[in-house]
């Protein structure tokens, strides 16, 4: 299965930008990046769209192309460089080597070897060699998720929580903020801003109190919006950043389910819900010939979704190794790029989650935002599977088993939430309210806001993003 199916990038991005026109079948994107063409592609587009031949297409196609560049920004010298501290002396062999093991991610662009931004610490992660080499020089990083899961988690259960319930409630006052750098969009243009903004109505994220906001004229979405945003414009000034801000509290419960496979029942295969959520949805959700025959392996003979989830689980825990990667927008479909990578971080596991579950005919869904720990924060993605006879209940592929005897601990995950997330999707690839014009930085997911003027979308690399958080007592 290789890579850059880009036929179904080409496919996801028109769709995306609400453009219905047929895709020109004289030039194979797809091929011109598979052999590392690309300013020779980058040329063709040009022309085209000078030409004026089906411009939004072209345009798209383009862009994925700048920003797979930026994806992959380092030379091997470079490289070499960044690991001089570790392997002084590391040889073409060494790199080959690790190339070959899909733990130092690199593509050919324009006849020359490229290297992915987080390759060097995503290696360092991949690789159990280098990471121990890594924690002898450098001592072992602290990881925030583990030492929550550690420490504060077993407390959980040290106080008889109930399944289904609700429980350690939190009160979490966040102050987020985007700035767009100086000269981004021409002076006394104005600057549309969507930002993150909580989902409620969950029992674990029940309601939200909006506190401020840096522009007097906000709109926030309507909360049936499945990608909810609060949106906002300014005008841009000279050599000035433009900057956004909004201040909310939000309430949050972590919940969890001790799910019995003899609980589950026979699912309404007629319904609607389990029509929508067991169906393919190109191009992140398939059922590829290599994903339906791997989910099927992994559960072999079983039958029960509950005891067929925790299959995929455990196989997902074992095998995926959680690693940094590509912006989602140039990935043409996540869970062949994750299963040609044995990695991936916790949006591309879950893609295949989805994918593979999916395809057994379990109903599930996606959810994203953020986790706001005490120890640590970062943008997150995660799951919700059905069972029939029980409801909805959360599943994060991404964070897997905790080392614990206790089989509830050991398995929270698998049936459980904590109390520190910040729901903003209950959906992907969904329209942002009120509607984006030019082609979102992050098509599929939203986490971080998108930014626009009338000249053109704003991408990531021309503005930064803060979240600043305050847990507060009930």
């Amino acid at each position: 299965m290789k890579f850059f199916k880009l036929h179904a990038v080409i496919y996801a991005m028109i769709m995306v930008a609400g453009c219905h026109n047929k895709p020109d079948t004289e030039f194979n994107l797809d091929k011109f990046l598979q052999e590392g063409r690309f300013s020779e592609a980058e040329e063709i587009l040009i022309t085209k769209i000078e030409s004026g031949q089906n411009d939004q297409n072209y345009s798209i196609q383009l862009e994925t192309i700048r920003r797979l560049r930026k994806e992959f920004p380092y030379t091997r010298t470079e490289i070499k460089q960044q690991l001089k501290k570790y392997y002084p002396e590391v040889t073409h062999e060494q790199l080959n080597k690790w190339e070959a093991a899909r733990q130092l991610e690199m593509r050919v662009i324009d006849g020359e070897k490229r290297y992915f931004k987080r390759s060097v610490s995503n290696l360092f992660r991949l690789n159990n060699e280098a990471k121990k080499l890594k924690e002898s020089v450098s001592g072992k990083s602290y990881d925030g998720v583990d030492a929550f899961q550690i420490n504060e988690l077993p407390k959980w259960f040290e106080n008889n929580i109930e399944p289904v319930k609700s429980f350690n409630h939190q009160k979490i006052k966040v102050n987020y903020t985007i700035a767009l750098k100086p000269n981004q969009a021409p002076e006394g243009e104005i600057v549309r801003c969507w930002l993150p903004y909580p989902r409620t109505g969950s029992v674990r994220l029940p309601e939200v109190a909006f506190l401020s906001a840096s522009q007097p004229d906000y709109v926030i979405a309507p909360n049936e919006t499945m990608q909810r945003t609060i949106y906002m414009e300014k005008k841009a000034e000279k050599d000035m950043e433009t900057v956004f801000y909004v201040s909310y509290i939000f309430h949050a419960a972590a919940q969890w389910f001790d799910v019995k496979p003899e609980q589950v029942e026979d699912y309404d295969k007629g319904s609607e819900r389990y029509k929508k959520y067991t169906k393919e949805r190109l191009p992140h959700i398939v059922f590829t010939d290599e994903v339906t025959h791997l989910a099927r392996e992994i559960v072999g003979k079983e039958t029960n979704p509950v005891k067929q989830v925790e299959l995929l689980y455990y196989w997902l825990n074992n095998n995926i190794p959680w690693a940094g990667a590509l912006e989602y927008s140039v990935m043409p479909c996540i869970p062949c790029y994750v299963l040609e990578n044995m990695h991936g971080d916790c949006g591309v596991q879950t893609f295949l989650f989805l994918s593979m579950a999916r395809s057994l005919g379990i109903p599930c869904k996606w959810q994203s935002g953020w986790y706001l720990l005490p120890q640590t924060k970062n943008l997150h993605d995660w799951a919700e599977v059905y069972y029939e006879g029980i409801g909805w209940v959360p599943v994060d592929p991404s964070f897997k088993l905790i080392n614990s005897e206790d089989k509830r601990i050991k398995e929270f995950y698998l049936n459980g939430l904590d109390c520190y997330r910040l729901v903003v999707n209950d959906d992907y690839a969904q329209e942002l309210y009120p509607s984006k014009k030019h082609y979102r930085s992050e098509p599929y997911d939203f986490q971080r806001g998108e930014l626009e003027w009338k000249g053109g979308n704003l991408y990531f690399d021309t503005w930064s993003y803060k979240m600043e958080v305050e847990y507060l007592d009930d």
